[in-house]
């Protein structure tokens, strides 16, 4: 099996004990050479600024190719891309282009006045700009919103017809969920890069709500291992969670899929070991032994 590339997302610190764990998740994961890492928006916008200073300070500290997400959210067309151009003049050129999940409470998503309606028209604005490398999220399993699941195939070619590089998925369970929905994007003509995004399980109660709350569907086999296993206070959670991990990866891989992107959430271990598991090495320590 040859070892696929890879990508890591992070989240912007909100107070100096998170900011050193990032900083330690960054070190952690830098040596397996990752093609890229991003830095996510939280809910509603809520931490745009600290985003912004995260994708500076990581792009300028630790040698790494950093992407920005950027979201539609509480903001104008001017303020949101003034905030791009910021990214770009701090030589960020790679944006994760979204439309962004609604403030907490607010009942659902609604446009700013003098903002971008939905994430094609950031895209499309943000491609005008001739300054970016454009991904944006893609759904195997049908969004919370979407009428039915073609709906989401349709709507990532708009994306893609608006400007848009690359897609990465939100998170699955089984190999098959992904190999069903790049098939239906295949048939709707869809030729661009589509990147399976990965989760690999810290805490399992959170992972179960995560995927509750953006419609990922939980198999049967995976609770009932989780369950049983965190009922042992003995490190098997963390054992079953980098087994179950690296079976998925290994069967997108035996699939054709040749770069995963993992959803970290400023923990290293389990990524790091899953890589390690998929052949994805150091290469501090392959210069090493060279």
């Amino acid at each position: 099996m040859t070892a696929p590339s890879v990508s890591f997302e992070f989240f912007p610190p909100k107070s100096l004990e998170a900011s050193f764990r990032l900083w330690d998740t960054v070190q952690a994961l830098a040596p397996l050479d990752p093609s890229f890492v991003s830095v996510t928006y939280g809910a509603g916008g809520t931490t745009r600024e600290l985003t912004r200073d995260a994708v500076a300070t990581l792009h300028k500290t630790s040698g790494l190719n950093v992407a920005a997400h950027l979201t539609c959210v509480d903001a104008s067309r001017e303020e949101t891309l003034a905030i791009a151009d910021t990214f770009a003049e701090a030589g960020v050129n790679e944006i994760v282009a979204l439309r962004g999940d609604p403030p907490k409470g607010s009942g659902g998503f609604t446009p700013h006045p003098d903002g971008f309606s939905d994430s094609c028209e950031l895209i499309s604005a943000l491609a005008e700009t001739g300054k970016f490398k454009i991904r944006v999220g893609a759904y195997p399993e049908k969004h919370p919103e979407a009428a039915d699941p073609g709906a989401d195939v349709d709507y990532l070619k708009r994306k893609f017809d608006a400007g848009a590089d690359e897609a990465i998925t939100q998170f699955f369970f089984e190999a098959d969920t992904f190999f069903r929905f790049r098939d239906a994007c295949d048939k709707a003509g869809i030729t661009a890069p589509i990147l399976p995004g990965i989760l690999p399980i810290e805490n399992w109660k959170g992972a179960r709500r995560f995927a509750e709350s953006c419609g990922t569907s939980i198999p049967k086999w995976l609770a009932d291992a989780f369950e049983k296993a965190e009922a042992h206070d003995d490190g098997r959670a963390d054992l079953l969670a980098v087994a179950v991990a690296t079976e998925l990866c290994s069967k997108l891989i035996d699939g054709g899929v040749e770069h995963l992107h993992f959803y970290t959430l400023n923990r290293p271990d389990l990524t790091r070991d899953v890589c390690h598991a998929l052949g994805v090495r150091s290469q501090v320590e392959l210069r090493d032994v060279a």
